[in-house]
């Protein structure tokens, strides 16, 4: 039926591409070729406005790497990230409230400096992160803490 309505893509509308078969084949090739994911849904279910369904679901291919923490920000939790180069990759907002407190216990050992927005530290505390992907400024999109790393 949709294909009968929009016969061809337009500049304003594509519509999705899809298979039929293996799911996790086909998200192994997602992953050899560093796309973001897949959705996966029941055949015959449909899509349901305003509506999370168990019907369909998101599979990401998280990418995954090993960072410094480089600073706090201080109105809302958010922490600064770093290479070991020294380039920024972002903020990391998501991360378990336990690893919080394990991070606040130990924090104010590495405090080299402070403005209004950030407390910036000395980066010795090193996180595994992982994130969708990198934006167009080549910064980790949605990054989130996975462990602490040695």
């Amino acid at each position: 039926m949709l294909n009968q309505l929009i016969p061809e893509d337009t500049a304003l509308l594509n519509k999705v591409q899809w298979i039929e078969g293996n799911a996790e084949q086909y998200f192994e090739l997602i992953k050899q070729h560093e796309l973001e994911g897949i959705v996966q849904k029941k055949a015959d279910s449909k899509y349901q406005i305003n509506k999370r369904s168990h019907d369909w679901l998101k599979v990401i291919n998280y990418q995954y790497e090993n960072v410094y923490i480089s600073g706090l920000r201080k109105d809302e939790f958010g922490l600064l990230l770093n290479f070991d180069n020294g380039k920024y990759p972002g903020l990391l907002e998501f991360m378990p409230t336990p690893n919080k407190k394990d991070f606040y216990k130990q924090y104010r050992d590495f405090i080299t400096e402070e403005n209004d927005k950030f407390i910036y530290l000395n980066p010795k505390l090193k996180a595994k992160v992982k994130y969708r992907n990198l934006t167009k400024k080549g910064l980790f999109r949605v990054p989130s803490f996975v462990e602490w790393a040695s």
